[in-house]
């Protein structure tokens, strides 16, 4: 069966991941009366505009360095997460960038539409995003610490290693530290940083 133009363009109404090698994958699908989900055996559906709060984020795991997050909180309490990747096999997550980048801003388009209220933030929460910054604070004068040291005691080969261990953390922790800075934003400007 092929696709026509149109349909390859029209918004995603429905994505789907699994969470975990054990269980189902987690559905979701945009329906004209909500946000309808399946999730490990239990179902529901969420009026748009009884969606409270969406948070989107940036989350690495080791398995999946490019894996991102939204996070859903009902006016109720419930909350779901959505994720970017999803497990395949024992040793491969696979990211569903495209699929997921769609069917967050299709979401974002309708709850908007529908007048929700929704506090739409991004990152990490400030007071995780402080002590995140300041732990990075800590090590740098470590780091820096060490690497007056080695050279007051001529151990270039430390030098070497403190240099390229600093650069490999600073790649790794500095992306994760430069998409999570915590911000909000609105329905029709969505965060570059927390989305694929």
């Amino acid at each position: 069966m092929q696709i026509s133009e149109a349909e390859a363009r029209a918004p995603a109404t429905s994505y789907a991941y699994k969470a975990s090698l054990i269980g189902s994958a987690h559905r979701f699908e945009l329906t004209e009366e909500g946000l309808s989900w399946h999730i490990a055996g239990r179902s529901g559906l969420w009026g748009y505009g009884e969606i409270s709060a969406i948070r989107l984020s940036y989350r690495p795991v080791s398995m999946q360095q490019h894996r991102f997050r939204a996070d859903l909180s009902h006016v109720d309490g419930g909350r779901i997460a959505i994720l970017s990747t999803s497990w395949q096999t024992a040793a491969l997550m696979a990211p569903q960038d495209y699929g997921y980048r769609d069917f967050i801003v299709e979401l974002h388009a309708r709850t908007a539409k529908a007048g929700s209220r929704a506090v739409l933030t991004a990152g990490l929460g400030r007071v995780t995003y402080a002590a995140a910054l300041a732990l990075l604070a800590f090590l740098a004068v470590a780091m820096a610490g060490l690497f007056i040291r080695a050279i007051m005691v001529g151990e270039f080969a430390g030098v070497l290693f403190i240099i390229g261990f600093a650069a490999l953390f600073t790649w790794q922790v500095g992306g994760f530290i430069r998409r999570n800075q915590p911000r909000t934003y609105r329905f029709d400007a969505l965060p570059a940083a927390v989305l694929p």
